[in-house]
């Protein structure tokens, strides 16, 4: 029955997504944007101490931000549901709360990984040379980030009921989730205050794992932040108390 729900949540968000082309398009139009508008203008101003082209330097950071809209917004449908009347029928079947949430989350995990492997598709354009082992250690991290991003969303949404509402408290928080992540720049670059801003934001250790699969060995500027075994924990823990979090929330609304 749990597996039921998981699926059948799945498989209509992902049918969603199928017949919506233009969500697909818009979401990879704004990261192209920033890798190769902002980024080669940028690339004019900033000093190569990276030793590599900034495009290449924030390429982590593009994939991260591809992960945190599609993610973040996927959570919109559980605004829509409730406005007609489709949350209702859900919370009142007979299955727990939680597979709600991992079914949500997963569903916002598939959807944001297929886009985020479309930016990856991109690396011989901006001269990164990855291999195949590389390539699925990255998409792997992408997809975990996805799933944590998603529960983050859907923690979120279970506290407005209106479009508006949900859609304005996303304009402070995504943009900031997103330049205090290490995208753009280094988090070790950052003042002290904002660093320990960056450290409490998820989406900062799923860059930070890509760039240790990206750049292997990368040092300096150019290199990770924090290890990839502290990365890839802080990922999963946040994701298991998002999707708890989440659950007890459903309850409360049940």
């Amino acid at each position: 029955m749990e597996f039921n729900a998981i699926y059948v949540i799945v498989a209509r968000e992902f049918k969603k997504f199928i017949r919506e082309r233009s969500r697909l398009f818009s979401a990879i139009a704004r990261p192209l944007l920033w890798l190769f508008i902002v980024g080669a203008g940028l690339s004019r101003l900033v000093p190569r101490e990276t030793g590599v082209p900034y495009t290449q330097f924030i390429f982590p950071g593009i994939i991260g931000m591809t992960i945190l809209f599609s993610s973040i917004f996927s959570s919109i449908s559980i605004i829509w549901d409730k406005e007609f009347g489709f949350m209702k029928e859900i919370l009142v079947a007979p299955v727990s709360r939680l597979s709600i949430v991992v079914g949500k989350a997963l569903s916002g995990t598939i959807v944001s990984t297929i886009q985020a492997v479309i930016i990856l598709a991109l690396f011989p354009v901006v001269g990164i040379k990855l291999g195949f082992l590389q390539i699925v250690g990255v998409i792997i991290i992408c997809a975990s980030v996805s799933f944590c991003i998603s529960s983050f969303g859907i923690v979120l949404a279970t506290f407005y009921e209106s479009y508006e509402s949900f859609s304005v408290i996303m304009n402070f928080i995504v943009m900031p989730m997103f330049f205090l992540s290490g995208a753009m720049y280094p988090v070790k670059l950052l003042p002290d205050i904002l660093q320990v801003v960056a450290k409490l934001n998820p989406l900062t250790y799923g860059i930070d794992a890509m760039k240790h699969v990206i750049f292997p060995g990368a040092t300096g500027s150019m290199g990770p932040d924090f290890s990839l075994t502290t990365s890839s924990l802080v990922i999963i823990c946040s994701s298991v108390v998002f999707v708890l979090i989440a659950g007890k929330a459903f309850e409360r609304k049940g």
